[in-house]
């Protein structure tokens, strides 16, 4: 516990020339950094002061002896947590986690101490997600209803996105555009055959006409990965089950999906929303998913995995149920 408050506040906050003072955040370091620096130096010294920094009272409304209450939950926090937060987002979402029984406005005003931002908290699952963009966010999509034949397993989802939204509009091939119109035509002069043909071109380029309240609507494709989780695949146990449950979770709705980057498949990796669930919440405390932790550490995921174990629903239920990533390792090797 020590020696990684030591590392992070001997690497974050050495001392800089004066040519670099320009660049400084508020407390001494550079900007972009001065979220998980700044509370790891005041964590070091609170375990050897029982100090809380100065300053902080202008940013929460609690008094000092609630300020230290904070800083001894926030060293046990960060002593157990495996692996330690590293990223500003991580950190946050340590001290959302921790401090979540304590009032909004301390919680709030301590990460602004820090310069840290409010990550997504899970009170908005129920409320629409998030009211604006997540920290790490490429781009948002809003989905056409999704067809639950487009799932093809407890975290991949094939989605719509209607041409005629902002960021898709510009970017939309001209000849793709000229094939719908095309095939608009040739659908009115009931030439179904020549429609066929322009609609199977259209899908070759990655987009699609759909039907949608009987308007046909030109959509470009996209293959979303859930950030975060590892489903069954289908032949495993609990993947049908999982498959099944993502399909009635997403059938015929329109999804709100934050897309943080591309996996090796050119899957967008994203969160989903679905009539202001958060899925993956879902398919965790279901027991249909692992929280897929070689790629994701957030605290959330890990606890709604833990309250799953813990119930022993889903494949929970099992013992020792086999890990995806395992098991996909064990075919690749031919075991």
């Amino acid at each position: 516990m020590g020696n990684a408050l030591r590392f992070l506040y001997g690497h974050c906050c050495k001392p800089t020339t004066a040519g670099d003072s320009d660049s400084l955040g508020p407390h001494g370091v550079s900007a972009a950094t001065v979220g998980v620096s700044a509370l790891a130096r005041d964590l070091f010294h609170f375990e050897i002061t029982s100090q809380v920094p100065e300053g902080l009272d202008k940013h929460v409304v609690s008094s000092k002896k609630a300020q230290a209450n904070w800083y001894r939950k926030l060293l046990e926090a960060w002593k157990e947590a495996k692996p330690q937060p590293e990223t500003p987002e991580e950190v946050a979402r340590l001290v959302v986690q921790t401090l979540k029984r304590h009032l909004k406005a301390d919680v709030e005003g301590l990460l602004a101490f820090y310069g840290l931002q409010l990550p997504h908290p899970l009170a908005q699952v129920s409320a629409g997600g998030p009211t604006s963009l997540p920290q790490g966010v490429k781009f948002e999509m809003q989905t056409l209803p999704v067809d639950p034949k487009a799932v093809a397993d407890g975290d991949t989802i094939t989605v719509y996105v209607s041409t005629t939204d902002t960021r898709e509009s510009s970017s939309v091939p001209g000849e793709v555009h000229m094939a719908a119109v095309q095939r608009s035509k040739a659908r009115a002069e009931r030439n179904y055959g020549k429609a066929d043909a322009l609609q199977k071109k259209i899908v070759e380029a990655g987009y699609r006409v759909i039907n949608v309240q009987n308007e046909e609507i030109l959509a470009r494709k996209y293959r979303i990965r859930l950030r975060g989780i590892d489903a069954p695949e289908s032949s495993m146990p609990y993947g049908k089950e999982a498959k099944e449950e993502l399909a009635n979770l997403v059938q015929g709705k329109c999804l709100r999906v934050f897309v943080y980057g591309e996996d090796r498949y050119r899957r967008c990796v994203g969160d989903i929303y679905c009539n202001g669930l958060f899925v993956q919440e879902v398919m965790l405390k279901k027991g249909l998913a692992w929280h897929y932790t070689a790629y994701d550490k957030r605290l959330e995921l890990e606890t709604w995995e833990k309250e799953a174990r813990a119930k022993r629903v889903g494949l929970w239920a099992s013992s020792n149920p086999e890990m995806p990533w395992e098991w996909r390792k064990d075919r690749r090797e031919g075991r």
